[in-house]
């Protein structure tokens, strides 16, 4: 019995098309990520107006029976914009700028009464106008802000606390040089008690001038200069132009023009030579 001859099978050759082809459908291509860009809105700005009634006076403690503001033809710069916007209060508009008003316009008129005017806070309109846009705002008008007056009257009253200190611990010569600011020559005449209490009475009236001249050098001198004149050791010229010894007559210094002549008298004490005749004066009015 003849044996069957084994065939041996060539292997196919793969042309290269479709090696190609094999190769990508076995690679697993991952899709790219489109990173979408996150667009966010601008949130609107929250309205901080708070609702309540408020009172408007006018300013420098000015109180007529009645006075109006002008409430038509104003303008507004607006920084946003970039321009000025027109401003005016009407009774049957939503807005006071002009630009945004629809329709007929009925023009409204503000009047102070006895120095002031209470807008209830159903008139957000007016308050507005009055508070942020009106050109006369802290001019000729303010609101009324009962945390901001306290406050500055606490201020006040720490100022006047200050000068009432100041004033009590004051020497006698300090305390004459500022009240002779006040009063000029009379203070000569005034007793120790009744300077004192002068002395305190300005301090509480005007805290903070009296303060100012406590701490102004100047002060004191100006009133040494002066009771050198009034004790007759200096003579201050008819004309207020010299100042010179009244034993001899000796020209001690010119007085600059358009001077006081006893400030540009402190001011010159200051000086060498003005030291040695103050060191001098000073021997002879003790």
């Amino acid at each position: 019995m003849a044996k069957k001859k084994k065939v041996e099978v060539e292997p196919q050759i793969e042309t290269m098309e479709e090696v190609v082809t094999e190769f990508f459908e076995d690679t697993v291509v991952a899709e790219p990520k489109i990173s979408k860009a996150v667009i966010e809105t601008p949130k609107p700005k929250k309205d901080t107006w708070e609702i309540k009634d408020r009172m408007y006076y006018l300013l420098y403690d000015k109180t007529p029976l009645s006075k109006s503001i002008k409430c038509s033809n104003i303008h507004w710069f607006d920084e946003k914009a970039g321009y000025e916007r027109e401003l005016k209060y009407t009774s049957n508009q939503r807005t006071s700028f002009v630009d945004e008003m629809v329709g007929d316009q009925r023009l409204e008129h503000v009047i102070f009464r006895n120095g002031t005017i209470s807008v209830p806070k159903s008139k957000v309109i007016l308050q507005r106008l009055l508070s942020l846009y009106h050109p006369d705002r802290d001019v000729v008008f303010a609101e009324f802000k009962p945390s901001e007056q306290a406050s500055s009257e606490i201020d006040l009253l720490e100022l006047e606390i200050e000068a009432l200190n100041a004033a009590q611990n004051l020497d006698i010569d300090m305390a004459e040089a500022v009240m002779r600011v006040e009063i000029g020559s009379k203070v000569s005449d005034m007793s120790s008690k009744e300077l004192k209490r002068d002395l305190l009475l300005y301090a509480k009236r005007n805290p903070r001038l009296f303060l100012d001249l406590v701490n102004d050098d100047n002060v004191m001198l100006r009133n040494f200069g002066i009771r050198a004149t009034e004790r007759g050791i200096l003579r201050l010229s008819p004309d207020q132009r010299t100042f010179t010894w009244a034993s001899n007559d000796r020209k001690l210094m010119n007085v600059p023009f358009d001077e006081h002549p006893y400030s540009a008298l402190a001011s010159w004490f200051k000086t060498d030579e003005g030291m040695e005749i103050y060191s001098n004066i000073e021997k002879r009015l003790n």
